[in-house]
């Protein structure tokens, strides 16, 4: 899909340029304003810089076109300039712009089309730069080992930090493979128990027996097998944290102890009359909806509440896609210290072929396809062609088959928009009737996904 840019158009009047202004939004979605003079097209990108100047015939072609590139240079450098119509002198090649020269097009859906793919190649080239700029000249600092820019993770952070500070349960929610551990580890890091025990337990797959047993210890003669005495988690945790992975797992019987445990800070191992007391807080996270799990008796409402004191909401990878770069590089970091390998970076077609993924898997599946790829590498740069087939795949405009499950429909709706204007050369009473939608209705929609 054509990057979206700015376009800023020179050109004699207004209203000559109407049409190109319309279509450019319409069919390729960029920005563009129109200019009638340099000086208003020098304040303009002093207000904003825009990704291409298009000089389209203007009266005084050789002074105006020496103006503006000259200007440029000192003042927006990395700005790409289209000359339509008028050729450029030789001494202006080395004036610091890219500088590109063509004959006006007999055709203006011609000359659409080559300001619309000139402006989204100097929109991608920002765009690469920016990134790579960022990438290099950011220090990658990570919290308790959670890496992230985006509002969701900084909104983390902070819950994070105030749970440190606090004595309540805490519950985390999410997808497999969001990091909910580390959200775990760091709320015990970041807190007065810091250097006690940080114990983990995961419920899934356990028996009643053996999770009682995991969790509250047990003695000798307890049961078949147990030929001495055992400490549980809640015992070896004392004082410190314990961490309870899959608790929408949990056998409900064994639901009601825990509940106990919590309310009094005390427990009985199996096989044992004696109560014994702890001083243990307790994390613990699903990927299940317990909700839906309370209404099916599968686990029990006052337990829930108990665990859902304090409540962290950790979103999935996809939903924090300016994250994806940096978690990149974080992790190449990391795979190339343990593995001995020199690989360098991301190209930037690789990098937005990793941002714009689902990852069903979250960090996890990032973390392993970045493991798999740089051992794969070795040394230099990950290319696109590096990247597994399922991420190569995921450039086609809209994806087919199976390949719709998990798109969000508002993402969908906007791609059919996109294609239905595409297909029609920005003609939207075309469109409308293609999508099956009202004329009115297809300009609101328009509006709202800021096509």
């Amino acid at each position: 899909m054509s990057q979206a840019a700015f376009v800023l158009i020179l050109a004699l009047d207004e209203a000559s340029v109407q049409g190109i202004h319309d279509q450019l939004r319409a069919r390729f979605g960029h920005a563009c304003r129109v200019v009638t003079s340099v000086p208003d097209a020098l304040d303009s990108v002093a207000a904003r810089v825009p990704d291409l100047v298009v000089a389209l015939e203007p009266a005084d072609p050789e002074a105006t076109l020496r103006t503006l590139v000259m200007a440029l240079g000192q003042q927006a450098p990395d700005v790409t300039v289209l000359a339509i119509g008028v050729e450029p002198a030789a001494d202006l090649a080395d004036a610091g712009v890219a500088l590109q020269a063509h004959e006006r097009p007999a055709k203006e859906a011609d000359l659409i089309r080559l300001i619309g793919e000139t402006a989204a190649g100097a929109a991608t080239r920002r765009e690469d730069r920016l990134l790579k700029q960022q990438l290099s000249s950011r220090e990658i600092e990570d919290f308790e080992g959670i890496v992230g820019v985006s509002a969701p993770i900084q909104r983390i952070i902070e819950r994070i930090r105030k749970a440190a500070r606090n004595k309540l349960t805490v519950l985390i929610l999410g997808e497999t493979g969001t990091g909910k551990d580390l959200i775990a580890r760091a709320i015990h890091n970041r807190s007065d128990r810091a250097g006690k025990p940080f114990g983990v337990l995961n419920c899934a797959g356990l028996s009643e027996t053996l999770i009682e047993s995991e969790l509250f210890g047990h003695v000798k003669g307890a049961f078949t097998g147990a030929t001495a005495d055992r400490k549980g988690h809640f015992a070896a945790a004392d004082g410190g944290t314990l961490f309870l992975d899959e608790i929408g797992d949990m056998p409900i019987a064994m639901q009601a102890k825990l509940l106990r445990v919590l309310e009094y800070r005390e427990f009985t191992p199996v096989g044992s009359t004696e109560v014994r007391r702890v001083d243990v807080r307790v994390i613990s996270a699903t990927n299940a909806n317990l909700e839906e799990r309370i209404r099916d008796r599968e686990f029990r409402e006052d337990l829930y509440y108990r665990l859902n004191q304090w409540r962290i909401e950790v979103p999935p990878l996809r939903e924090r896609p300016q994250d994806i770069p940096l978690l990149a590089m974080h992790f190449l970091r990391g795979i190339n210290a343990e593995n001995d390998l020199r690989v360098e970076g991301f190209s930037s077609e690789a990098l937005k072929l990793l941002a714009g993924h689902h990852w069903k898997g979250n960090i996890r599946d990032l973390q392993n396809t970045i493991l798999s790829v740089a051992c794969e590498v070795e040394d230099g740069q990950i290319e696109a062609e590096d990247l597994p087939e399922k991420l190569r795949g995921s450039r086609a405009l809209v994806p087919t088959n199976t390949g719709l499950v998990g798109i969000p429909l508002d993402q969908l709706e906007k791609l059919a928009i996109e294609a239905s204007l595409s297909a029609c050369e920005g003609n939207r009473e075309q469109a409308a009737k293609m999508l099956g939608i009202g004329t009115r209705t297809l300009y609101r929609k328009i509006k709202d996904y800021g096509l």
